[in-house]
């Protein structure tokens, strides 16, 4: 397990959206999010992946970090990516970032950085027993208008058995 779990917005939202922010805790522990992302996606609005995200706040499986160091300039990014990139490069842990954005995985891995996305996630929480499918938290997730390559889906379903 990577010492270090920093999350992006978009695994936020797409496991808030197949309940899946509760796999968080006996994956890797404790996540965090940089200050920037938390006014990003705790924005006040209420809305359902808002509300949920809050809860994992509040439980403690996702905690906010900060400052943000502001080094090494990542100007092709959004604040969220590139605040996660800098936190894990500051830190000389094994860290891990959840992301989905292309630009922003390829960048963290020319920095080093392992990367894992929201289907990487549903795949590591059927492998785990958490859910009992993970098509079917795909199903859920497409349904909801969160978009996921068909490739990596199925690339995922091959992986745990599906």
């Amino acid at each position: 397990m990577a010492r270090l779990v920093l999350t992006d917005a978009s695994p936020l939202i797409g496991l808030a959206r197949v309940d899946g922010l509760c796999w968080l805790a006996p994956l890797f522990g404790v996540v965090w999010m940089p200050l920037e992302l938390r006014h990003e996606v705790l924005t006040g609005c209420g809305a359902p992946d808002e509300k949920a995200i809050a809860v994992a706040v509040e439980m403690g499986w996702l905690r906010v970090c900060g400052p943000t160091p502001t080094v090494p300039e990542l100007p092709e990014l959004d604040e969220g990516e590139s605040a996660c990139i800098r936190i894990a490069l500051a830190h000389e842990s094994d860290s891990l970032l959840l992301m989905d954005e292309r630009a922003g995985r390829a960048i963290a891995m020319e920095h080093g950085l392992r990367v894992a996305g929201t289907a990487a996630v549903i795949g590591m929480a059927r492998l785990k027993g958490l859910i009992p499918s993970a098509r079917v938290a795909f199903a859920r997730l497409h349904s909801s208008d969160f978009r996921i390559s068909a490739q990596v889906i199925e690339a995922v379903l091959s992986r745990v058995g599906e």
